[in-house]
């Protein structure tokens, strides 16, 4: 009786499946492509623009009539670190990430004829930043990526609508021991102080980088594979020391950050990774110092907080900054 009754249940089903209207579940399949293709899956273009020697490669995503956001990335990654942010933004922002002379795809001259110093980083965003057109635009500040902004700030501080600085230091207090070798590089710049540099540049402190006080299991290989394959190009480390020695030159402007901050009080966001070995969290609350209304946020992860945090971050990004 059992088997009957199960044969019978078989057959009623394969017949009201059979009686179905054919295209009945198509309609949720083409609604959800429409959501990702046109809500969640933004047009990123992928684009090259001359500025005089160099060929910056730069990310842009977001209605071009839209407030900027200009990513500006850190050591030693590029603007792939902003894979996963600029989806997030770029509904209601036009989302602009340049690769920095001597880092990812941007095509810089040879050591020999280029000076890789922050000062000249800086200068050739700013001539990027005027020959793509843009007048008025919140930064996003990551390590490298803060002394560089910076600098765009104090020149042009009638263009800076806003500030967002993830683990992007200005502050002494934000320095922690971890900076000790590159320190003694800038007070001495021999040749074997530079030597000691060099274990900043290896795959496996690349890899630590990303790792260290994030999460276990959360940061993707992709980042830091990337980053040590840009690394063994040829002139990548000698580049790449050349601008830690030049660093300096950002601790010594520390001051000059500080009074444009009181003197043009930007809005500030810091959020950053509380469990960065190298930039403090002290250095994310200082920003209250020169700049009351400042926010600081601390997130549970570490130096690269977007790899674990993109979506908190770009949540706070939409709460903060006027659509």
């Amino acid at each position: 009786m059992n088997q009957t009754i199960s044969a019978m249940q078989r057959r009623n089903l394969l017949t009201s499946l059979a009686a179905a209207p054919a295209m009945a579940p198509r309609a949720p399949a083409a609604a959800s492509l429409a959501y990702f293709t046109e809500t969640a899956m933004p047009d990123i273009q992928y684009r090259t623009q001359p500025v005089g020697p160099v060929e910056v490669f730069y990310r842009e995503a977001g209605p071009a009539d839209a407030p900027v956001i200009l990513l500006l990335h850190g050591f030693p990654t590029s603007s792939h670190m902003f894979r996963d942010l600029i989806p997030l933004l770029a509904d209601r922002y036009r989302v602009i990430a340049p690769d920095l002379p001597g880092f990812g795809l941007t095509r810089a001259p040879a050591r020999s004829t280029f000076d890789y110093s922050f000062d000249n980083l800086a200068h050739v965003i700013g001539q990027f930043v005027d020959v793509i057109g843009l007048r008025r635009y919140a930064l996003y500040i990551f390590d490298y990526g803060a002394p560089t902004g910076l600098r765009l700030a104090m020149a042009h501080p009638e263009r800076v609508a806003a500030i967002i600085s993830q683990n992007g230091n200005a502050y002494l207090e934000g320095l922690s021991t971890e900076w000790e070798s590159w320190q003694a590089y800038w007070r001495e710049p021999t040749e074997e102080n530079r030597a000691r540099c060099r274990a900043a540049l290896t795959d496996e402190f690349i890899r630590s980088q990303y790792e260290q006080g994030a999460p276990a299991g959360r940061v993707a290989p992709d980042g830091y594979l990337l980053d040590q394959f840009f690394m063994h190009r040829a002139e990548a480390a000698e580049i790449q020391l050349d601008l830690i020695l030049s660093y300096r030159t950002n601790v010594a402007l520390y001051p000059a950050f500080q009074s444009y901050f009181r003197q043009h009080q930007p809005p500030l966001l810091a959020i950053w990774g509380r469990n960065d070995p190298y930039f403090l969290p002290a250095g994310a609350e200082a920003f209250k110092r020169d700049l009351p209304k400042a926010e600081v946020h601390l997130l549970d992860t570490g130096h690269f907080a977007l790899e674990t945090h993109h979506q908190e971050i770009a949540h706070h990004i939409r709460r903060f900054l006027p659509a």
